[in-house]
């Protein structure tokens, strides 16, 4: 994805992003003070808010082939097994028992199975969060500050099970944290925002 001369005011507030480069297959950060415009960047990739001049470039990505997971995940008045499986059921693809249990287990919700979803712990919906967003195979997964404010287990368990995807299908990741630079095994690439631009990168 090329992102080039994208512009989106929103009241006093103007995102300029002259040039960023997501490469495919890796995982990218994305750091910056509370306000430098982090989450208008991803509302406007995703397709939520629309650019008001400038270039996004999906180089043949669909949007049925992204998702976005937030840092208080909307979970559906639903059971746990449900709610895991409504992307599959939105896209009208089958849906395998057997490899959601096995998912479900990973991280530590097979005995919820078919709990109520919102009756779970933050950590717990956190984890759902992330199964509900890769079983469905997606090809770009945008986490705005899912990480944040985690406890250190669930936080494991999510960036083991996203290093197990990089090293079994790589895909695309665009990761919001604060503590990114305390995490540097887990991205390739690290882009710094300050004032809406992109002022830095790392890799």
């Amino acid at each position: 994805m090329k992102i080039i001369n994208l512009e989106k005011n929103m009241g006093s507030f103007q995102l300029k992003i002259d040039h960023l480069d997501i490469e495919p297959g890796k995982v990218h950060g994305l750091v910056g003070h509370n306000g430098c415009g982090k989450t208008i960047l991803l509302k406007t990739i995703i397709g939520i808010l629309t650019p008001d001049s400038g270039t996004i470039d999906m180089e043949g990505l669909e949007k049925s082939k992204m998702t976005m997971m937030m840092q208080r995940p909307y979970l559906l008045h639903d059971s746990v097994y449900e709610n895991v499986i409504y992307p599959l059921k939105i896209r009208k693809i089958p849906v395998d028992e057997a490899k959601v249990d096995a998912m479900l287990e990973k991280v530590g919700l097979l005995a919820q199975k078919n709990q109520y979803a919102r009756s779970l712990s933050s950590g717990e919906r956190q984890k759902l969060s992330f199964l509900r967003a890769v079983i469905f195979g997606p090809e770009f997964v945008i986490m705005d500050e899912t990480l944040s404010n985690m406890d250190p287990e669930s936080e494991r368990t999510i960036i083991s099970l996203i290093k197990e995807i990089q090293q079994t299908r790589p895909i695309t990741w665009l990761i919001v944290n604060h503590q990114l630079e305390q995490k540097k095994d887990l991205c390739d690439v690290i882009h710094y925002m300050e004032k809406g631009r992109i002022v830095n990168e790392t890799a």
